[in-house]
């Protein structure tokens, strides 16, 4: 049996009661909390934590299994206090926006973040993560939310995952065409998409830095006259000028400038402006 001073005993406890089992720390985090590395090699001994890659640790479970996404990304936002989001494809799949799913294999998982620990590519997870950082949008900390739906992941502590709100998630998705997403899985999203707040859109594509992700949401959003397309002008956003090559063998789009499938040129046509 391991026996610990007193203050290594009051260390130990802070640590327990700040992080749930299964959940994860790093090794910033515990030294904020005062556990040296010394320390931390006595508790892993002692059965308190388990390493999963170097300076990453996770308070045992009873049940020990591959590491979810979710719980990691719940240690990072609510535990060690990382600006980390799920984003694009991933906010708008949990949000029941998503149409296909992969065969045979998770989902890969969209993270989006300003101070993304370097270690969250080698932890070992249930999916693939693709990381991003937070430079498409002026204002970092626009258009976010905690997914507290019914099937949401929560914790005795009531934490709920943050993530972009759909509005956010669209334009983050938009800015993986054509190499990481695809014109058609995007078409079938924005075909669901009839609830999106008009304000929210305005705040996020005014503060969107990428012009092509501002011309293709109107070529899909003219596409599916969605009520809210008649708040939005697209004057009213900077589209910038001059044609854009986006895919090989597409079209111009006539009015928004940007080379689309072809499809995506013969059906947007027309649209009305907005007030």
């Amino acid at each position: 049996m391991c026996t610990m001073g007193a203050p290594r005993e009051e260390k130990l406890k802070s640590v327990l009661e700040a992080v749930p089992a299964g959940f994860v720390v790093d090794a910033s985090w515990l030294e904020t909390q005062g556990v040296s590395r010394f320390l931390t090699r006595k508790y892993i001994e002692s059965g308190w934590l388990e390493r999963l890659e170097r300076g990453v640790f996770r308070r045992p479970a009873p049940q020990p299994t591959l590491l979810d996404w979710q719980t990691c990304l719940l240690s990072l936002q609510n535990i060690m206090g990382y600006k980390v989001h799920a984003g694009g494809m991933t906010a708008l799949s949990e949000q029941g926006y998503r149409h296909y799913l992969p065969l045979g294999a998770p989902a890969h998982v969209w993270v989006y973040g300003e101070d993304i620990p370097p270690w969250l590519s080698r932890v070992k997870l249930d999916a693939p993560l693709t990381m991003r950082g937070a430079s498409l949008f002026s204002d970092p900390g626009l258009g976010l939310m905690e997914n507290k739906t019914a099937n949401a992941l929560t914790t005795p502590w009531g934490w709920a995952l943050g993530m972009s709100t759909p509005e956010r998630a669209i334009l983050e998705a938009l800015d993986e065409l054509p190499a990481h997403e695809s014109f058609h899985n995007l078409d079938k999203i924005f075909e669901g998409l009839a609830s999106l707040s008009p304000r929210r859109l305005t705040a996020l594509l005014q503060s969107c830095r990428k012009i092509k992700v501002r011309r293709l949401f109107f070529i899909f959003a003219d596409r599916h006259k969605h009520a809210w397309r008649e708040r939005l002008n697209p004057e009213d956003f900077k589209l910038g000028t001059g044609d854009r090559a986006l895919v090989k063998g597409g079209k111009i789009h006539p009015r928004y400038r940007i080379m689309v499938p072809a499809e995506f040129v013969e059906t947007t046509t027309g649209a009305d402006d907005g007030p």
